[in-house]
């Protein structure tokens, strides 16, 4: 086997790897997605294609016959039920907000501690710095549900359980280590020359850091805002230890309790709020994914 065949076999199989990898990712978004439109209430008898008549289908292709195969489409039954139903019979309409609350707050809260913290740890030399750089290092290395009844204790001295804002603390204190460190290796980057002009000008250190680094660091700092904003809709475990009453549930809360206990079967209403779920986070990645990516790559280089 000479070069030119070993480098299209590599080729062939990278590519043949790659379309695996693809199909096992797609298949489970699409099933669901498919699964909202299902009538009945199960997954287990959802088809891909609701009511398509795959029988008729394959004999067409089989024969080659166009007809045929256009006639396997017109036994398939979508429905929107789930959906309207969601919004009728659910709480979902509030467990959304609730979502899209914490969520928002988490963001704002996240993003100005992490950017903070990360312009004091790249740009001043104070007692400790290494330490806490090396502690933020080691606190990733943990999980963080490892702390869930430290974080419990905390949170019922400070009257915050059942409480969104007690939530929103959680996530923002959870976030710091590893935003700290990414933004703070994208800061480095950064020239201090355009600093040492500002103050040369006679700009403080708040205003070179409002007006010069922040303008100049939009990429992580979408990263960061992003990334805040999507972990409170996939969150279960905080959300479930922390909250408890009804009005105060989250999406992956209410989600949840639909297809657990007894009687709880509505796993087609479920895929429906996974759907819907999937939204928010659909159009931000779209509408950011250059800054996401450009934010990323950057702070990964020291």
């Amino acid at each position: 086997m000479n070069r030119k065949q070993k480098d299209r076999f590599s080729s062939f199989f990278k590519h043949l790897l790659l379309t695996f990898v693809a199909i096992f990712t797609v298949y489970p978004v699409i099933w669901i997605v498919m699964g909202s439109f299902n009538p009945g209430s199960s997954l287990f008898t959802a088809q891909v294609i609701p009511g398509m008549n795959w029988s008729l289908f394959w004999e067409g292709m089989r024969q080659f016959d166009f007809h045929t195969v256009m006639e396997s489409f017109r036994s398939i039954r979508l429905t929107l039920t789930h959906y309207s139903h969601l919004f009728q019979e659910t709480n979902y309409l509030l467990w959304y907000k609730n979502t899209l609350k914490i969520a928002f707050w988490n963001m704002v809260l996240s993003t100005f501690l992490v950017v903070t913290a990360a312009y004091a740890f790249s740009r001043f030399r104070f007692p400790g710095r290494k330490q806490g750089l090396m502690t933020m290092l080691v606190l990733q290395m943990f999980p963080g549900f490892m702390g869930m009844i430290a974080i419990y204790i905390l949170l019922l001295q400070l009257n915050l359980l059942d409480n969104h804002w007690g939530l929103v603390l959680v996530y923002a204190g959870g976030s710091i280590p590893f935003n700290a460190w990414l933004v703070k290796g994208y800061f480095d980057t950064l020239p201090k020359s355009l600093e040492e002009a500002a103050k040369i000008d006679g700009a403080g250190n708040a205003t070179i850091f409002a007006r010069v680094l922040m303008p100049l660091s939009v990429p992580i700092l979408v990263f960061v805002a992003v990334s805040n904003f999507i972990g409170p809709w996939m969150d279960f475990i905080f959300a479930r230890l922390v909250l408890r009453s009804n009005e105060n549930k989250t999406l992956a809360i209410g989600l949840f309790e639909m297809v657990t206990g007894r009687g709880n079967t509505e796993f087609t209403l479920f895929a429906a709020g996974a759907v819907l779920v999937a939204v928010p986070i659909t159009i931000l990645f779209m509408m950011f994914q250059r800054f996401m990516v450009e934010g990323l790559k950057a702070g990964a280089n020291k």
